[in-house]
């Protein structure tokens, strides 16, 4: 005989089992999803490139194609950024801001004409695009120039304060004269006649040790002003020719002590004045002299 239909079932069929009712844990059907640790979702998104070997290739073709666009067009990005320049410094002479006055101070006469050249700017350029630390340097190569600093006022001037080297002497040897400082280095582009006041110094080696002599005798204007020439001999010692055409010899140590000896000797008989050929005080504590003829 036929089942009983009741409701579209079955009537001797067991009833369907209702969802989350299984045992305890088994709630949900399946495992559980990959990702349901909390993998952050840049890694997942990472996971979905496309790395297919098509793709890579694409890669590479984009890459040299941009590098070849960059290689193109390099010289115009040159001049881009020279007609940017070009434009500021349009706008900066617009507003002013362009080289009208240069003020050297400390420099002498002499060396003034080899700054304005070492500095080579041009009334009207922007001001402000001067490079100050290359100019200091351009003019501290003048050989007249021991220090220098360029200082720029705006808006229009442009200051450079110029420090010498100090005029010690002029130095004679091989027939050719320099000016030299106090430490003996020659003055590159001084003109040795233009300084007739400073002593003259001759020799071998008589640039380096100028600096010590000279001091001295500077100190015994009586005898200075009578000096023609102070002249290093062998290299260790000087003769100070003097311009009635006698000579002092000094020794080569302890010169001072051989000029207190002159002074004092001057000072008493008047020495100086009498005319002599020779006085030799290369022998400590001894002063030999040789009357001239006028003596």
């Amino acid at each position: 005989m036929p089942a009983v239909v009741r409701g579209g079932r079955r009537a001797g069929s067991a009833p369907a089992p209702k969802r989350g009712t299984g045992p305890k844990g088994q709630g949900r059907r399946g495992p559980a999803p990959r990702n349901a640790g909390g993998v952050p979702g840049k890694m997942a998104a990472l996971g979905r490139l496309d790395l297919t070997p098509r793709a890579v290739v694409l890669s590479i073709c984009a890459g040299v194609g941009v590098l070849a666009l960059v290689l193109a067009t390099g010289s115009r990005a040159d001049r881009i950024g020279q007609s940017f320049s070009q434009g500021m410094d349009g706008v900066t002479t617009g507003m002013g801001l362009r080289l009208n006055r240069v003020h050297i101070t400390g420099a002498s006469d002499e060396a003034t004409p080899a700054i304005q050249r070492a500095l080579d700017v041009q009334a009207g350029q922007p001001i402000t695009t001067l490079d100050l630390d290359a100019l200091k340097a351009s003019v501290e190569q003048v050989g007249w120039v021991r220090e220098a600093r360029v200082v720029r006022l705006l808006p229009d001037t442009l200051i450079v304060e110029v420090e010498e080297h100090d005029r010690l002497a002029v130095w004679q040897t091989g027939g050719r004269t320099h000016v030299i400082d106090g430490e003996g280095r020659t003055i590159a582009g001084a003109d040795a006649g233009r300084h007739p006041n400073l002593p003259l110094v001759v020799g071998k080696g008589a640039d380096g040790a100028a600096g010590a002599i000279l001091p001295l005798l500077a100190q015994r204007p009586r005898l200075m002003s009578r000096v023609d020439a102070v002249v290093r001999v062998d290299e260790r010692r000087w003769d100070l020719r003097l311009k009635d055409g006698g000579i002092i010899q000094l020794p080569a140590i302890n010169q001072e002590a051989a000029l207190i000896q002159l002074d004092a000797l001057d000072q008493r008989e008047r020495l100086l004045e009498l005319g002599f050929e020779r006085i030799d005080l290369r022998t400590e504590g001894q002063v030999a002299v040789r009357p001239g003829a006028s003596a």
